[in-house]
């Protein structure tokens, strides 16, 4: 360490040339009293600081942030280049109404046919969709009061047993009761407002829905933060007529990647109730895989919608960067960060997205958004549209995990897309994946410590839990100009990924590096800090967050102990209907590999 090294500008880098470096974190796995101690000596001011420099150069990242030469300009928020126009799509126009785009995205998706969903002679499948729920209401087989009661009992019998492992942190069954009463009036007068109405919708806790607090997974953040009224994009959804339920349960301020949760318990998969759901959006991804919610609505700093999607065998959808307004969203402000949906299926999480998407008044300014639309998935044309997408692969990441059943799932998955549509997959080179990796901890970790300074300063650290700790005495090493040096990272990371979508649509990837993790016992009480965990279950979502690209994981089976295996497609900019149409046929084909939850699964919409 200590030798001046200099990158040569990005657009030298030879390409042929790249070795893949296999990602590894050296730190040390800890809980119970071990975390306790370490985090002790992490923030004692003669000890921590020679701490944390041993373990940022055993990871190399003193060495790249202070001794290296990085020639490009910084890039302090994602810059995309202008896009093609997506072939065989509907325009949405964001400035319409919610509820018409809605209806707009209804007539995009395939013809809903009741004799197969609702057939005594038809297939078992696994999840009620939104579009099941409106055909129930629209149909007088049930309404959403009778729905309401169902999930409140469910809930309660869940809170009851289980009260360790909750989903929901803030839940009021008067005020669920309340809204389902105003939906049912409105089915029964013939006027639902829209094919959200009465759709039962979790928030999680670091979105404002107004009137429970935001205390992002905290004991205390809502004394020093006040609600008022919904945050952007839970206003739209109650305007669609959605049921809102609560709260959901969530890795203390996003923090972290397991979903573990001292504060409030931690949520549990529902496919292994030994098992993390995976974070920092535990609680959504455990609301919708137990089949309580067809959707939920989460945030993505670092993989946080799509990593516990993955592990709880539910749809994740990561949008790009600027998309959706993030006013009323505790992390408001940062680079890194979107608010999105969390569904039961593509196609629910294609309802939701046209609901809530439609950027802020700046950032259809600053980042020029390409029209939003929605894949017409209704169309002849889809299938020849499907033939033409170009997937690209680069093969020594796809198979950097922990288990080769999980790369070779997913090769399987797309090899079967290939051969029901004609895609092709294209081999792709992406260099410096471990220098995006660094830059990617310096920018959210430098985004997340600002806004709470001053309560560390003030003397509320202690407030917070353990793992949370650990993360900010390592943020709060990061200078000003490591933070620069990020910013210049970035740039060349977001070249070498725009030459990669000059020759293919979408770039292919496990969703993460592992299935889900088993929860310590000892981790229950005081947290858990596993860094090793944590690169495995974050090793293909930078990208999406670094960069802003929208992504999506996608349900494609599961490992030998049948524990999900999710499947990431990474899209270019402002793409989300090209991700969302081949996300829905890879959903389709890979439905018969698939199973529902064995620890915990509500049926709120019987057929009795």
């Amino acid at each position: 360490m200590g030798k001046m090294k200099a990158m040569p500008p990005v657009e030298e880098v030879d390409l042929t040339s790249v070795k893949y470096q296999p990602q590894k974190i050296d730190a040390p796995h800890l809980t119970g009293f071990s975390l306790k101690l370490f985090v002790w000596l992490m923030e004692s001011p003669v000890l921590g600081p020679l701490i944390i420099s041993a373990l940022k150069n055993q990871n190399k990242m003193t060495q790249l942030l202070r001794y290296t030469l990085i020639p490009e300009r910084p890039m302090y928020r994602p810059e995309f280049p202008p896009q093609e126009p997506e072939q065989g799509v509907v325009l949405v126009d964001e400035e319409r109404d919610p509820i018409d785009r809605l209806h707009t995205a209804t007539y995009a998706l395939p013809k809903y046919d009741p004799s197969i969903r609702w057939s005594k002679e038809s297939p078992p499948f696994l999840y009620w969709k939104i579009r099941d729920y409106a055909h129930a209401y629209r149909h007088n087989i049930t309404t959403p009061s009778l729905v309401a009661e169902q999930l409140i009992s469910a809930i309660k019998e869940w809170s009851t047993t289980n009260s360790s492992m909750p989903m929901l942190i803030h839940f009021n069954p008067d005020n669920v009761r309340s809204q389902a009463e105003a939906s049912t009036s409105r089915f029964v007068e013939g006027k639902p407002i829209s094919i959200l109405d009465g759709i039962f919708i979790a928030i999680k806790d670091d979105v404002d829905c107004y009137p429970f607090p935001s205390r992002s997974g905290t004991s205390w953040f809502d004394q020093v933060r006040k609600v008022d009224k919904d945050a952007t994009c839970v206003a739209r959804l109650r305007k669609c007529g959605a049921i809102l339920i609560g709260k959901a349960n969530m890795h203390e301020l996003g923090l972290g990647v397991t979903g573990n949760n001292p504060n409030h318990g931690t949520a549990r998969n529902p496919h292994a109730l030994d098992r993390y759901t995976g974070g920092s959006s535990s609680g959504p991804a455990s609301i919708v895989s137990s089949g309580l919610c067809p959707a939920a609505i989460g945030t993505d700093g670092g993989g946080s919608v799509r990593i516990p999607s993955s592990l709880c065998g539910i749809v994740g959808l990561k949008t790009t960067y600027g998309r959706t307004d993030m006013t009323g969203v505790v992390c408001d402000g940062g680079t890194v960060e979107v608010v999105s949906p969390l569904a039961a299926s593509v196609e629910d999480a294609m309802l939701v997205y046209s609901a809530i998407a439609g950027s802020s008044p700046s950032d259809k300014i600053s980042l020029r958004p390409s029209p939003l639309s929605l894949p017409t998935l209704s169309s002849s044309d889809n299938l020849n549209i499907l033939q033409s997408v170009k997937l690209g692969k680069y093969s020594e990441w796809f198979h950097d995990v922990s288990n080769t059943e999980i790369s070779t799932k997913c090769e399987d998955a797309l090899q079967l897309l290939c051969n029901t549509f004609g895609s092709q997959i294209e081999e792709i080179v992406l260099p410096e994946l471990e220098e995006m990796r660094t830059a990617h901890i310096v920018s959210i970790g430098s985004e997340s410590l600002f806004p709470l300074n001053p309560y560390c300063l003030e003397g509320r650290r202690s407030d917070f839990t353990l793992d949370t700790r650990t993360s900010l005495a390592l943020f709060g090493s990061f200078s000003a100009s490591d933070y620069v040096a990020c910013q210049r990272l970035r740039r060349r990371i977001m070249y070498y990924f725009m030459e990669a979508f000059k020759k293919v649509d979408i770039i292919v990837t496990p969703t993460t590096g592992m299935t889900s993790p088993k929860i310590p016992p000892s981790a229950l009480k005081v947290g858990e800090s596993d860094y090793d965990v944590s690169g495995y279950l974050m090793r293909f979502v930078q990208p999406g967050n670094l960069l802003g690209l929208p992504a999506i994981s996608v349900p494609i089976g599961h490992d030998k102990d049948g524990l999900p295996i999710g499947l990431q497609l990474i899209g270019r900019p402002w793409a989300e209907a090209s991700l969302l149409r081949a996300a829905f046929a890879l959903e389709e084909l890979c439905m018969k590999f698939r199973n529902r939850p064995s620890g915990i699964f509500f049926n709120l919409l019987t057929t009795s």
